[in-house]
């Protein structure tokens, strides 16, 4: 599929990797619209980046809220052809801390966005691309979601959250075979390490030892380089039903 006057929908992209991804597509000639909970970031980054861009706000979990932010996108420019999933949580928690057994209310939270919220809007977004006309490949979509490294090593504190992207991990297949019909393709990224605003609050000498654990390159991953990787598994019709990722030949340690 080609971005150029194509309509994507990036979902958490107000900011970090959603954000890079907003402003590649664009870049490349498509209409974005940015849904997401964090009203404020995603209309500011929209009205920066001027007509082609809008803003919807969405919370993944909500199947009314993830509905009317599709819609609205339909509606702005006619299609929707490309969406990229990158809103997710990540609180950490042990199974059992200090303080006795994770909550389950946390585990059922980060389920929640990160998995359930993921199939949600995988599932509305393949309802309106189904209406699409196919192109000369027979292509009507894209649809990408985002899962972590975690899914296959997750740390210590990471039970949560390596179990909500082992789940993204694992639908990745069976929702490209379900969608293979309709000429909508289903893929998921796991990044690595990422400069994004989950660390930017830490100390230097604490970002730069993140990066140094990583084989090649040794640094952080740059928001950039997911955005491209998302425009070659857009641009790549034989890119299905997979996993890629993105880490530099990390394997995450327990700690």
């Amino acid at each position: 599929m080609q971005l150029t006057n194509s309509v994507a929908m990036v979902v958490g992209g107000a900011s970090g990797l959603g954000a890079a991804t907003v402003r590649h597509l664009l870049a490349q000639g498509a209409s974005v619209a940015i849904a997401d909970i964090n009203a404020e970031g995603g209309a500011a980054l929209a009205q920066e980046l001027g007509p082609d861009t809008v803003f919807y706000p969405a919370n993944v979990s909500d199947e009314t809220s993830v509905q009317q932010a599709i819609r609205q996108t339909v509606a702005a420019y006619g299609a929707l052809h490309i969406v990229v999933n990158c809103a997710g949580i990540a609180p950490p928690g042990r199974v059992l801390g200090r303080s006795g057994p994770l909550p389950l209310a946390t585990f059922r939270q980060v389920v929640e966005v990160n998995l359930i919220g993921s199939f949600n809007v995988l599932r509305l977004a393949a309802a309106a691309m189904q209406g699409n006309a196919p192109d000369e490949q027979g292509e009507r979509g894209v649809i990408i979601n985002t899962a972590s490294i975690a899914a296959y090593e997750g740390q210590i504190g990471q039970v949560a959250y390596a179990a909500s992207k082992g789940g993204i991990v694992g639908l990745t297949l069976p929702a490209a075979r379900d969608l293979a019909r309709e000429g909508i393709r289903v893929m998921t990224i796991a990044p690595g390490i990422f400069d994004t605003p989950l660390l930017a609050g830490l100390p230097e000498p604490a970002r730069q030892s993140l990066g140094a654990q990583v084989p090649f390159p040794s640094r952080l991953g740059r928001p950039q380089e997911y955005a491209l990787l998302v425009q070659q598994i857009v641009e790549n019709p034989m890119l299905n039903g997979s996993v890629i990722r993105l880490d530099g030949a990390l394997r995450m340690g327990p700690r």
